[in-house]
């Protein structure tokens, strides 16, 4: 028992390491949390403290980090970027007129390297070929655009 209590950083090294490493299979985030605490014990022990207040560090520690510190990192760990598929990905995007858009004919616009159906959002603008156009809306295989305005002038 001697060498125990002279090495009892070292058993809570060990106890940290081994947390450590089963977190990596369950990747919960619970388990290097308890491995935090661990290390708090560990050097709660280096500095010589007896047994009892070791185990309150370690315990203090890692309540402290699963009610402090794990429900900020899943919260971050489980929010992404917003994914859109399908033709809502296209909605805002910019295209150039290939074949001229008119309220009574359907045009034609390349937007994002592919050639598309379009016609105008506002079903009293024409736009010409080699103009600049969003996005607004998409219905089955038609864009429904509009022009975007070209900023300065001579």
């Amino acid at each position: 028992m001697d060498w125990l209590s002279e090495h009892a950083w070292a058993a809570w090294l060990g106890i940290a390491a081994v947390l450590g490493a089963a977190e990596l299979v369950s990747l919960d985030l619970v388990l290097i949390m308890l491995a935090i605490g661990a290390l708090a014990g560990a050097v709660t022990a280096a500095i010589g403290a007896a047994f009892v207040a070791q185990i309150l560090v370690a315990g203090i520690a890692s309540i402290a980090m699963l009610a402090l510190v794990r429900p900020g990192l899943v919260a971050k760990l489980h929010q992404g970027p917003e994914l859109k598929l399908g033709p809502s990905k296209l909605l805002g995007q910019r295209a150039v007129v290939t074949q001229r858009i008119t309220g009574l004919a359907v045009g034609q616009i390349k937007l994002a390297g592919e050639t598309w159906s379009a016609a105008p959002y506002d079903e009293h603008v024409t736009i010409e070929p080699g103009a600049t156009v969003e996005v607004f809306e998409i219905r089955g295989a038609t864009a429904y655009v509009h022009p975007v305005p070209e900023l300065g002038g001579d």
